[in-house]
């Protein structure tokens, strides 16, 4: 065995390369070979020099370099990347010389002049990661730098890389004010903070349409989605005049995101055929590239403002669910350490998604979100929700403790989220299950819709409302709209419901396949076993009651449930009765 010991040391590493190397090549070799000279010249190696930086080895489009301190290095970064914003400022788009780069600190291995090791590699993926003109860093980087720079940090979460088998811990550097300040008159500016809440950009849609005339209702429906996705009150879209900028341009999706300081962008086209039209859209998240969400729609040219509005209602009614589960998942993904009110909102909300095994520890999220911002109106109206749940799963240890519990919460919901739908909605049912005025629910409820009527759960709410009520029917015609415009959310509880409506105006037949697909898609959720064992004995097939009873016990203790909920007295009697012959059937 070799005496001969290893080298180490203690470096920060910077990555760097071109964005669109190839394509820069391809358009002028000569040309951007000569560019890049001019910048390693007159920007960063002198900069590399200044803060202390060794120049390890350069590739034709990117370099590799080692510093003693990760201030230094971050820094010089963020230097070069500043001047490049200038440098970049009068010339066309298609000819920028933008680096992408990654930094990371750790111990490196030396030998023959060159370096190697995990923490090399991994400076390389970051730099991968990072957008055209941005620099992306590992946590140690982040934790040794993180006030000390006039910069900011966005944590992007953990990131799954090529040959890094452990997921790594990123931040982007945001340039800040500083950027403003160095950019000379007339030059571009820099790169906007996101908003504090989830942010949308809808992109002007291509008119394929081969028909000039046809301009005014593509633009026409594009401003339709954007009045229609400005009810969503925990999204920040921006205004028409902003995003129809890039109107007649062939764009990136990561740049416009880059450049609006937004996280998704909504874009789409319109094509015609004969006397019809034919509408696709597509929703991505701005910051991976990653399509969330995609669908197309066909009308007559004859309606076109019928389709018009068909399309912005349909659009922002998918579109709500589907960035509300891309922003929980996002959360969810991160560390428990000193996290928002938002995200320990959104933790909260993932787990109620995946399981109603962890009522307790959602309320325990929601309750440090609600101590860090006693007006926060989501997580109050969202545990007023946990408190119903504890008592329709059965898993509430004092009842009546939590149901004046879920009370405070949604009243207190109420007093401070003005005329947000989520929150009226969300507080609406407490409210109408824990035993107050049913037409006053109803009437919040109604509100939330009439501030979004494209609000997919406010309509699912409104129809559960009503089957409380006595109203089944209505209920089936709302909670059938909010499927139609929530098609990929769960259904299970929807089928319940329609099941439960059915039970209720004495359709046994229909009610049976609803109970059964929600049973199907939630077996711990004992309602609906009760609701299906009734509707059993009523039609007298007993046999099937007393299977259905028996799988009942086996997540419940008890057979009977609390029926006030129900204000219809005999609703209310149409169950307890087949819920009592159904449980002395199976005695």
């Amino acid at each position: 065995m070799s005496g001969e010991r290893v080298k180490r040391r203690l470096a920060a590493i910077l990555a760097a390369d071109v964005a669109s190397y190839s394509r820069l090549m391809e358009a002028n070799e000569e040309g951007t070979l000569a560019a890049l000279r001019a910048v390693r010249r007159e920007l960063g190696d002198p900069k590399i020099a200044e803060h202390r930086g060794r120049i390890v080895k350069t590739t034709g489009d990117g370099l590799l370099a080692e510093f003693a301190s990760v201030v230094d290095a971050v820094r010089c970064a963020v230097e070069v990347q500043r001047e490049m914003i200038t440098r970049n400022a009068a010339a066309p788009a298609e000819r920028r010389i933008e680096f992408r780069m990654g930094i990371n600190v750790g111990d490196i291995i030396i030998e023959d002049g060159d370096i190697f090791g995990d923490v090399v590699n991994i400076a390389a993926r970051l730099e991968a990661l990072a957008e055209p003109g941005g620099i992306c860093v590992s946590d140690r980087v982040h934790a040794d730098v993180v006030g000390k720079l006039d910069v900011g940090f966005e944590d992007l979460g953990e990131q799954l890389v090529k040959n890094i088998s452990r997921p790594l811990r990123t931040y982007r550097v945001t340039l800040g004010a500083s950027s403003r300040a160095a950019l000379p008159v007339g030059a571009s500016l820099p790169l906007p903070d996101k908003p504090d809440k989830p942010s949308l950009a809808v992109l002007p849609f291509q008119n394929m349409t081969g028909d000039a005339e046809q301009e005014y209702f593509v633009d026409g429906m594009v401003e339709e989605i954007i009045t229609a996705l400005s009810r969503i009150r925990w999204l920040f879209v921006l205004a028409r005049n902003t995003s129809f900028t890039y109107k007649g341009q062939a764009v990136d999706v990561k740049q416009v995101g880059r450049e609006l300081g937004v996280r998704y962008v909504l874009e789409g086209s319109v094509r015609k055929a004969g006397g019809r039209v034919c509408i696709t859209a597509q929703l991505i998240d701005a910051l991976t590239g990653t399509h969330l969400w995609a669908d197309r729609f066909d009308g007559s040219l004859e309606d076109v403002f019928d389709l018009q509005d068909k399309v912005a209602s349909n659009v922002a009614g998918v579109i709500e669910p589907a960035l509300q589960a891309a922003e929980t998942a996002r959360s969810a993904n991160r560390p428990t350490a000193d996290l928002t009110a938002y995200d320990l909102y959104l933790r909260a909300y993932a787990m109620a998604l995946s399981s109603a095994t962890q009522i307790y520890e959602e309320l325990r999220l929601l309750e440090q979100a609600i101590y860090r911002d006693p007006r926060y109106g989501p997580a109050l109206a969202y545990a007023a929700i946990c408190y119903l749940r504890l008592l329709i799963y059965d898993r509430s240890e004092h009842p009546e403790a939590d149901a004046l519990k879920g009370l405070d919460f949604a009243r207190r919901a109420l007093e401070v989220g003005g005329d947000d739908p989520g929150i009226l909605a969300n507080a609406a049912l407490a409210l109408a299950y824990f035993g107050e005025d049913i037409r006053a629910a109803m009437g919040l409820v109604d509100r939330a819709l009439t501030f979004n009527p494209n609000f997919g759960r406010g309509w699912f709410i409104s129809g559960v409302v009503r089957i409380w009520a006595g109203e089944p029917d209505i209920a089936i015609e709302h909670i059938e709209t909010a499927l139609r415009l929530s098609p990929r959310a769960r259904v299970g509880m929807a089928l319940f419901s329609i099941g439960q409506a059915d039970f209720l105006s004495r359709r046994f037949n229909e009610a049976v396949p609803m109970l059964l697909l929600a049973i199907q898609e939630d077996q711990s959720f004992p309602l609906a076993y009760r609701f299906l064992a009734a509707c059993y004995a009523h039609m007298g097939r007993f046999g099937e009651g007393r299977q259905i009873v028996e799988r009942l016990r086996a997540i419940t203790p008890g057979v009977m449930h609390d029926a006030s909920f129900l204000r219809n007295p005999e609703h209310r009697e149409l169950f307890l009765s087949g819920l009592r012959l159904a449980a002395d059937e199976a005695r």
